[in-house]
């Protein structure tokens, strides 16, 4: 059995509780404990991302074990994880960037699956607002792009038809990962390897899981 490594992100409002080794794996609550058990509620449907990144290990694990708790700020109480975790400063072996990076595409995957098969209108949230499954699709891609300096790199969003594009963005943010496998920033002020996998594979599928939600039965 293996232990999940978690880490807290407390800010003010909103907490969020992320799987350090599996990118994407991340859950928000009022407080640390609703955070903690979002995070196992989700293991089900993180499942099939493990499944898609092949690893057959996934739900052969201990407890949940919090190894690292941060700060929150502004972003973490908006909504998205924002801190850096000094775990995501450790250096990886190859092996480790690898598998890293194929969690990251299996939540692009994962992503690109569930867009296929909604309609594009989606049901309204629970104030009546949301964007559609277009816009939301768009959104994701800009953040990515918008993510890239931190990385090093410039970016520029594709449309949300051109897979061409995507694919291209997506590999380069892969190939950003892999060189930042030694745990330090690309520039100064930007993100390490890690904790921009977590950034992205969790924008991923945050909405991947609002758009499944939000569909029509």
């Amino acid at each position: 059995m293996a232990r999940v490594l978690v880490a807290l992100e407390i800010g003010s409002k909103r907490v969020f509780a992320s799987a350090l080794e599996w990118p994407g794996w991340c859950r928000a609550g009022k407080g640390a404990d609703e955070a903690t058990r979002a995070l196992e509620e989700y293991t089900a449907r993180y499942a099939r991302v493990a499944t898609r990144a092949g690893e057959k290990s996934f739900g052969a694990r201990d407890d949940f074990e919090v190894v690292e708790r941060m700060k929150g700020n502004a972003t973490t109480d908006y909504g998205a994880p924002g801190v850096q975790a000094r775990w995501e400063s450790n250096p990886m072996t190859k092996t480790e960037v690898e598998r890293m990076c194929a969690l990251v595409e299996a939540c692009w995957a994962e992503l690109d699956a569930v867009v296929k098969n909604a309609p594009q209108e989606l049901r309204k949230g629970p104030r009546g607002g949301g964007r559609d499954r277009d816009k939301m699709v768009d959104h994701v891609l800009g953040a990515e792009s918008g993510y890239a300096p931190k990385l090093g790199i410039k970016l520029v969003q594709p449309a949300i038809d051109d897979r061409k594009a995507i694919t291209a963005n997506r590999r380069a943010l892969l190939e950003k990962f892999r060189a930042g496998a030694d745990g330090r920033p690309a520039r100064e002020g930007g993100w390490s390897a890690r904790y921009m996998a977590r950034r992205i594979a969790w924008h991923a599928l945050d909405h991947a899981w609002e758009i499944e939600d939000r569909t029509e039965p």
